[in-house]
């Protein structure tokens, strides 16, 4: 069957709801530390999961790193990844503070969210995410922190002890450091009370990205651009660009794909282009319009909805 980006899925209540894929990222400062030891780690770990289910999103891949995070999520809407997002951020900074008794330790840091428009996109951001390990010299399969030993397991827990929702509520106030009500979710813990990723993921969605083929998705792991893909899935939210900027970007790219100025761009080829533009680029329609000479409403009609 040919992989669907967009799925049903239901909400915490049954609701059976389309869904699209989003990547989020968060990101500290350079004197910042998301994690300072393994305790850290996995707190932001399960807030990843936590963030995700109170906002109605399910996780389909994370990985939790020193300075930075990254989660791709399904979400009803955009409005539900950045919430998921916001509460991420807000949950681990509640938990460093009282943990260092530093008040304000991830103020500046940042969440970025990036709606996966396309096959590509999504698989690149899903093989993307468990790449970064590289930054510690590990192998994928050895970092801890990080759900890919869930994935292609055929939903089984490697070190699944503890149902999260057979443990005393208390229990899980302690371990979750929160008072949401997890007596519902799926999630095992093993005996180190970490989460296990095959019971709290959507692996059949990655699986399917990859045709269910492990093989590929650990080809597209080692093939992927990482410098491309933090451009698009963490820089772009970002960096703003002055219009001389960002027509200055349009003609590298009109001279890279058709061998033409912006002027001599078709308007078949200005169509390609935005979609690109729009999504490796902190830009807007009115700015897409000025630099590719075309109505804004050509624009809007033209750009993935957000």
């Amino acid at each position: 069957m040919a992989f669907q980006r967009i799925v049903s899925r239901p909400l915490k209540n049954g609701t059976i709801v389309q869904m699209h894929p989003f990547h989020i990222s968060l990101e500290g400062m350079e004197k910042v530390m998301l994690c300072r030891d393994d305790e850290d780690y996995d707190h932001l770990q399960k807030s990843f999961y936590l963030g995700a289910w109170k906002n109605d999103c399910r996780v389909i891949s994370e990985i939790a790193m020193s300075n930075h995070g990254h989660i791709a999520v399904l979400a009803p809407a955009m409005a539900s990844a950045h919430k998921a997002g916001e509460f991420i951020k807000k949950h681990h900074s509640q938990y460093l503070s009282w943990k260092y008794r530093e008040r304000g330790i991830l103020s500046r840091s940042d969440i970025c969210v990036k709606y996966l428009d396309n096959n590509w996109y999504v698989r690149n951001a899903l093989a993307y995410i468990p790449r970064n390990t590289a930054d510690t010299g590990m192998r994928v399969e050895d970092y801890r922190w990080s759900s890919y030993r869930g994935m292609f397991s055929g939903g089984r827990c490697q070190g699944g002890v503890y149902r999260v929702a057979d443990l005393p509520r208390r229990d899980r106030e302690a371990i979750f450091h929160t008072h949401e009500d997890l007596s519902s979710v799926p999630w095992v813990l093993n005996a180190d009370y970490g989460i296990e990723p095959a019971s709290a993921c959507d692996w059949q969605y990655l699986e399917s990205a990859f045709d269910n083929d492990q093989a590929f998705f650990l080809k597209t792991i080692g093939s992927v651009n990482p410098s491309e893909m933090q451009q698009m899935l963490v820089l772009s939210g970002r960096e703003k660009h002055a219009d001389a900027e960002m027509l200055a970007v349009i003609t590298r790219l009109a001279d890279k794909w058709y061998g033409k100025t912006v002027i001599e761009l078709s308007p078949e080829q200005k169509s390609y282009l935005l979609p690109y533009l729009y999504r490796t680029y902190r830009t807007t329609i009115p700015q897409l319009s000025r630099c590719l000479q075309l109505p804004r409403d050509t624009v809007a009609s033209l750009l993935p909805r957000r």
